[in-house]
Parts: C-alpha cells; sequence; structure tokens
C-alpha cells in the first residue's frame, strides 16, 4: 500500500500538481528550453506556483514535459491568473507558443506518495541529471490501484488523479483521464507494478524517459 508514513512525506506547497506534455514544432525544443529556463521560472515562483522539473522526453524529441505545483486548487487558479496575465507571459507568449503544436496534453494531479527525492520549492536547481521515468497507468478505478501499489526502488513520488474543477479554464487539462502516475529513477517500468494494476487498465500505460534541463530541480 502506498502510505504517507515516515516513508514518504507532504510536500509544503502543492497539493495539486500538473504534468503537463507539450508537441513541439520539429526542431524547436530547445528554443522553448531556453526560453523557458530563462523567463518562466522564477516569474511563476514569484506569484505561488512550484516549478518541479522541466525534461526532454528522450523517446520524442519534439516533445517538452514539465511538472507545477500548488498549494491548492483555489490558489491553483489564483496563481495561474497572475502569470498568464502578468509581464513575463505578455512579453514572451508570442514566442512560446510559436515553437508549439500542442499544449493541451495536462494532467492534473494530487500526491499519494512523496519520497526524499522530490524536490520542495526552494531547492536547488541544477547539477548533475538523472534518468527520470514518469510511468502514466490509466486505470478505472484509481482508489482500488492506489491501495494496490507500494512504493519501489527508485520512487520519487507517485500521484494520482485530482476530480476537482479546474479552476483555469484558459488552459485545458485532461478532465476525463484517470491515472496513477510513478516517478522513478529506474529506466524501467515499476517491477510488478503492470502486473498488479492490469486488470484495472483501459488503455495502455505510458512510459516516459525524461532528461531534465539545465533549471530543473527535480533531476
Amino acid at each position: 500500500m502506498v502510505s504517507t508514513s515516515d516513508e514518504s512525506r507532504h510536500d509544503p506547497c502543492c497539493s495539486i500538481v500538473d504534468l503537463r506534455q507539450y508537441t513541439l514544432h520539429p526542431g524547436r525544443r530547445d528554443t522553448l528550453i531556453e526560453l523557458f529556463d530563462r523567463e518562466f521560472v522564477e516569474t511563476q515562483e514569484a506569484v505561488g506556483i512550484h516549478v518541479v522539473g522541466q525534461f526532454r522526453d528522450l523517446d520524442d524529441p519534439d516533445r517538452f514535459v514539465w511538472i507545477r505545483g500548488f498549494t491548492d486548487n483555489t490558489s491553483r487558479g489564483a496563481a495561474l491568473a497572475a502569470f498568464y496575465g502578468g509581464p513575463a507571459w505578455k512579453e514572451h507568449s508570442r514566442a512560446a507558443n510559436a515553437t508549439m503544436i500542442d499544449s493541451d496534453d495536462v494532467l492534473m494531479l494530487r500526491p499519494v506518495y512523496l519520497g526524499d527525492g522530490y524536490p520542495e520549492p526552494g531547492a536547488p536547481r541544477g547539477g548533475a541529471p538523472s534518468l527520470i521515468t514518469a510511468t502514466i497507468y490509466y486505470v478505472t478505478d484509481v482508489d482500488a490501484v492506489r491501495h494496490e501499489v507500494e512504493p519501489v526502488p527508485g520512487a520519487i513520488a507517485s500521484f494520482q488523479t485530482e476530480t476537482a474543477p479546474n479552476t483555469f479554464p484558459a488552459l485545458p487539462v485532461r478532465e476525463n483521464e484517470r491515472v496513477l502516475v510513478w516517478l522513478t529513477r529506474v529506466e524501467s517500468e515499476p517491477v510488478g507494478v503492470a502486473e498488479r494494476l492490469a486488470p484495472y487498465f483501459y488503455r495502455p500505460p505510458q512510459r516516459l524517459r525524461l532528461a531534465p534541463t539545465e533549471r530543473s530541480q527535480l533531476r
């Protein structure tokens, strides 16, 4: 069973997490990453958003993946309104959007398990990177799944679907999906998890092999 006992902790910042996958125009990923790491980290954090990690998808050169967190769902809406109505996005949004084909692949999640490797707000950025694997399990009964999964070797965190309303509808989320997400520092899926969850799958799991950008906290 996934627990929030001595083996895990509660992030002091974030009870809501967005996992965002962007499909980009060919060859434009490094352009977006350079802009993002320079202009969109501190400016989001200034309005109360925790920018957890930014990544290159190792299996898709035109996909950018990132994770951000919020104190709760009410503050999520307020923080996003402040950022997207603020000066940094107004100045650089055209350049950022010019790199993107699609930015609507977004899962709104809440933590189930947070290990010591999951960064807290204010943690250092940069340093030696590692391979991060995000495995997304699409399941019919999240609550049943959550109680069948235990923390696995290399686990950083796990999350499940947050079913609260999207408090910033200008940015869509995949509201009809039901998922459990594992973040690990191992290259394969968590051992045995897929087998235990297989009876609950409504679509095959998705595995993302992620390389942290130069300014990602999670690495």
